[in-house]
């Protein structure tokens, strides 16, 4: 036999699967108690929860007079059937040795069958004739849950569905939704599928921001999420968020529904962990911002997938039943139990930190640790394995989670009349939940060392960067900016550094990052007026700015910007020392 590190990936799963089956049959009542309930998500622009569009199957075309579906050389395709539920008790009678090519050379092995059915399609106990063939007869039942079956529905006007919507352009209204409303339906399908899902743990399942919904509403009696109440009709862009023809990308207040909705749930008491579930792009910023925000000794694993369910090979199914292998493994626990490595992204086998994981490309297996010393916390190609930990602080020891942060925070807001007022921004209400209005505004802005005219510094000529702290000043209490420069250095022209001195002046902190993926930390430079964004991307800097700006507040504004006094110029340093502070140690 071959070491278990050369034993194929499945055979191994499967022998571990098989042993805990045994414990969970075998075991008293008191290990069925301790089976572990794990906490699903539903994120948005979610292809991990997203489908192929359900095709009127052939059996229905050819029930209702409908023209076939049929490849370029004419030939009639094979139908693909998709998991349905039954409506009444149905016997079926399978052709034995049917599972498989080679059943039948070894049909001495077997036991007889339950009967025969002839050429006309009648069952019998004993056989009537050579032709006969051996089936099982077996009755299928609504209780068993979902079970592969054509698909038979067609438009409200008779024609077949081709794809999700009546016809190419059709309104939203017209079409149908792709995306699953929470992941209830997708652990279902893969425990039909074999992946053995219920033995693992038992699970809840949470609409946090997710990527279908109920344009009718739902009642409370029908709902498959762990919720409430009937769910009210809900509206695309506002309630749900998809990505395709009718793309409805999350919006910046939902931050605060994301992470309220985690941490109430994640303090229940009643979780061993949680999964979270989001779209390939921006899965890796969601899974940082809870790591920096949620208040929890528990761990929490987000997924995405490159392939839709219903592809050859999707990746999501696999992904999931590692997240979930993850959380039972404990390999995040420390001596006390309490999670060490914050929120990780369980990916292609690979168990990345929140912190660095980045998308690089659109396919499986395409997710990069940036940032040059680390990122990559272990393996979970032979089981959970870790080759190294954090020294980040994250989750319960994050200065940014939710108990951390003040209930009311100060701000700078431009009048009508444009005079900048100190105002009061409430972060927190009283059951110290966050307050979506409350998440700050971080604007994003590319260098360029090549834009300058001549090579003395003009401010004045950056009008995008002029007209972004006016519209930050004059709309958001809480708002900062981060800068993104040549490697090590994050420097940005003369002039746009000299135009984001000016935001800092009045009041808008700005971090300066490197770009692309430097392996080189950003130098801090206590003679700036920037905070430095370490080794972070843009995208997870833009993250941490936003948290600690409810931490922190904005920065000291000075009445003379083109004249900043000493005191004043100390102040506002003092200040970015609390900010650096941050940037250094999460």
């Amino acid at each position: 036999m071959p070491p278990a590190s050369l034993t194929p990936r499945r055979t191994r799963i499967a022998a571990a699967f098989a042993a805990s089956l045994i414990t969970i049959t075998a075991g008293t009542a008191a290990a069925a108690d301790s089976k572990p309930r794990i906490a699903v998500f539903s994120g948005p622009t979610s292809t991990i929860q997203n489908n192929k569009p359900l095709i009127t199957s052939n059996k229905a075309r050819a029930q209702y007079g409908l023209p076939l579906l049929t490849d370029a050389w004419g030939k009639t395709q094979t139908d693909w059937p998709r998991y349905q539920r039954l409506a009444a008790p149905v016997t079926v009678y399978v052709e034995q040795f049917s599972a498989h090519p080679l059943e039948a050379d070894v049909a001495e092995l077997y036991a007889p069958p339950d009967g025969y059915v002839n050429t006309a399609g009648k069952f019998s106990k004993t056989r009537g004739g050579a032709d006969d063939k051996p089936v099982y007869a077996v009755t299928l039942k609504p209780e068993d849950g979902l079970y592969a079956l054509p698909y038979m529905g067609r438009q409200a006007n008779g024609k077949a569905w081709d794809d999700t919507f009546a016809f190419p352009g059709a309104p939203f209204a017209q079409s149908r939704q792709t995306f699953v409303p929470d992941g209830s339906r997708i652990f279902a399908e893969i425990e039909r599928d074999g992946g053995g899902i219920e033995a693992r743990a038992d699970y809840d399942f949470y609409r946090a921001v997710p990527s279908g919904g109920y344009t009718k509403g739902l009642p409370a009696a029908k709902r498959s999420d762990t919720g409430e109440g009937d769910i009210a009709p809900e509206k695309l862009g506002r309630d749900f968020f998809s990505y395709g023809p009718y793309s409805a990308s999350q919006i910046r207040p939902m931050l605060a529904r994301e992470a309220n909705i985690v941490q109430r749930v994640l303090a229940s008491g009643k979780y061993a962990g949680a999964i979270w579930l989001e779209g390939s792009p921006t899965v890796e910023d969601s899974a940082y911002w809870l790591s920096l925000l949620i208040d929890t000794q528990l761990p929490i694993s987000a997924n995405s997938a490159h392939r839709n369910r219903g592809l050859v090979s999707a990746d999501g199914d696999g992904n999931i039943l590692d997240s979930i292998d993850y959380i039972n493994s404990k390999v995040w626990a420390d001596e006390q139990g309490r999670n060490r490595l914050g929120t990780v992204m369980v990916q292609d086998e690979i168990i990345y930190s929140a912190r660095e994981v980045e998308k690089g490309d659109a396919h499986p297996g395409a997710y990069v640790a940036t940032g040059g010393y680390g990122g990559i916390f272990g393996s979970m190609t032979a089981g959970a394995y870790l080759t190294n930990i954090p020294t980040r602080k994250h989750t319960w020891k994050s200065e940014l989670r939710i108990s951390q942060l003040p209930a009311n925070q100060s701000g700078w807001l431009k009048t009508k009349a444009g005079k900048v007022e100190a105002v009061t921004v409430t972060i927190k209400n009283a059951a110290g939940e966050l307050l979506p209005q409350a998440i700050p505004k971080v604007a994003m802005l590319k260098g360029d060392n090549w834009y300058d005219d001549s090579g003395v510094p003009d401010p004045s000529a950056e009008k995008g960067i002029v007209a972004t702290i006016d519209m930050l000043l004059g709309e958001y209490p809480l708002a900062g900016i981060v800068g993104e420069g040549l490697a090590p250095y994050s420097s940005m022209s003369a002039s746009q550094d000299k135009a984001l001195e000016l935001a800092v002046l009045q009041g808008l902190p700005v971090v300066k990052t490197a770009r692309g993926d430097a392996s080189g930390l950003v130098k801090v430079n206590p003679r700036n007026l920037f905070i430095e964004g370490n080794n972070l991307t843009t995208t997870k800097a833009r993250l941490l700015l936003t948290a600690a700006l409810m931490k922190f507040g904005p920065l000291p504004r000075v009445l003379d910007v083109a004249h900043p006094t000493a005191e004043e110029l100390v102040a506002i340093r003092e200040k970015l020392g609390l900010y650096q502070e941050v940037f250094q140690t999460h």
